[in-house]
C-alpha cells in the first residue's frame, strides 16, 4: 500500500529524557497534523547519544511509562523511536521499538555496536543477537540501528525475511572533509542507502540527529529512498527537520519487475557457501 512517512531530524539533549520524550511527542503531533502514516525518530532519540557513565540513568524498560505513552500514540501514527532499553537482568541495550496500533510489533536491539575512534559503545551497553523482518499495515518490514547497515549481512537477512522497507535510525557524526568541502560521512551514508535500496529492490527509511554533542556534531541528512536507489526526499544537512516522503507501491512493483535481484537470489548457495566458509576456518 501507499503510505506517507515523516522522518523526524531531531536534536536530542544528552542525558535528559523527560525533554527528549517532549520533543518526541511534538513530533509526532505534528506527523498526525500532516497526516504521515508513519514517523521515524533517530537512534537514542530518547537518550542523546554519547551516554557513557549515564546509560544505566536514563535506560527504559519496554513497560516503562515512556514507552506505554508512545504506544498510546501509535494508536493514530505508527512510530519508530530509538532508546536505551533495560532488560530485567539490567543488561543495557542500545534498542528500536517499533510501536503501532497500541501495540509493540517490534524491538530491535543494536548488533553492531562501534568501539573505535571515537565511538565506545560496546563498553556500556550489551549486543543483540538477531535480525528480524515484521509485519506492519505498511507491509513487511526491517529494522536497522546505525552501524548495523554497514555490515552487508544484516539488510541482506531483513530483505531474504521478506522486508520490502528497511528503517535505519542513525546517530551518525559528521567526519572527514572531501576536496569538494563536503563532509565525508554523508557522501559514504548517502551511496550506502541507495546501493542496499538498489541490491535489495527494497524501500530505505533513514533517519539521522543533529546537534551537538562533547564537541562532536550529527550531520541529518535523513532521507527516504526508492527501491531503485533514487532519493525520493532529503533532509538538510546540520539542521533539523522534518522530512515527509510519499511511498508508493507502484515503485516497489515495477523495481521488483524490471530488476528482480531478490526474486532471483540463492539462500540456499548463499548458506551452502557460508557453512563451507566456516568448516575452513575451523581447520
Amino acid at each position: 500500500m501507499d503510505f506517507t512517512v515523516a522522518l523526524a531530524q531531531i536534536k536530542p539533549k544528552l542525558g535528559c529524557v523527560t525533554d527528549n520524550c517532549a520533543f518526541v511527542e511534538a513530533a509526532v503531533a505534528r506527523g498526525i497534523d500532516e497526516k504521515a502514516d508513519l514517523i521515524v525518530f533517530p537512534e537514542l532519540a530518547l537518550t542523546g547519544y554519547f551516554l557513557k557513565d549515564l546509560v544505566p540513568e536514563v535506560a527504559l524498560a519496554v513497560g516503562s511509562p515512556e514507552i506505554c505513552r508512545l504506544r498510546e500514540l501509535s494508536r493514530k501514527i505508527s512510530i519508530a523511536v530509538g532508546f536505551v532499553e533495560v532488560t530485567a537482568d539490567y543488561r543495557f541495550f542500545n534498542s528500536a521499538v517499533y510501536l503501532e496500533a497500541g501495540e509493540i510489533r517490534h524491538l530491535h536491539r543494536k548488533v553492531y555496536l562501534p568501539t573505535y575512534g571515537l565511538f565506545d559503545e560496546q563498553r556500556y551497553m550489551a549486543r543483540g543477537e538477531q535480525f528480524r523482518a515484521f509485519d506492519t499495515r505498511f507491509g513487511r518490514m526491517g529494522m536497522l540501528i546505525c552501524e548495523d547497515m554497514w555490515h552487508l549481512s544484516a539488510p541482506y537477512i531483513l530483505a531474504m525475511d521478506g522486508a520490502t522497507t528497511l528503517l535505519c535510525l542513525s546517530s551518525s557524526p559528521g567526519r572527514g572533509i572531501t576536496e569538494e568541502e563536503k563532509l565525508g560521512s554523508t557522501i559514504a551514508w548517502q551511496k550506502l542507502t541507495s546501493t542496499t535500496a538498489m541490491f535489495l529492490n527494497s524501500r530505505v527509511l533513514y533517519c539521522n540527529r543533529v546537534g551537538y554533542e562533547d564537541g562532536v556534531n550529527f550531520w541529518g541528512g535523513s532521507e527516504a529512498v526508492a527501491p531503485s536507489g533514487a532519493v525520493i526526499e532529503r533532509g538538510r544537512v546540520l539542521e533539523e527537520d522534518f522530512v515527509m516522503a510519499k511511498m508508493e507501491e507502484g515503485e516497489l512493483r515495477r523495481e521488483r519487475i524490471f530488476s528482480p535481484m531478490m526474486r532471483d537470489e540463492s539462500l540456499s548457495i548463499t548458506l551452502k557457501e557460508l557453512r563451507r566458509i566456516d568448516r575452513e576456518r575451523e581447520r
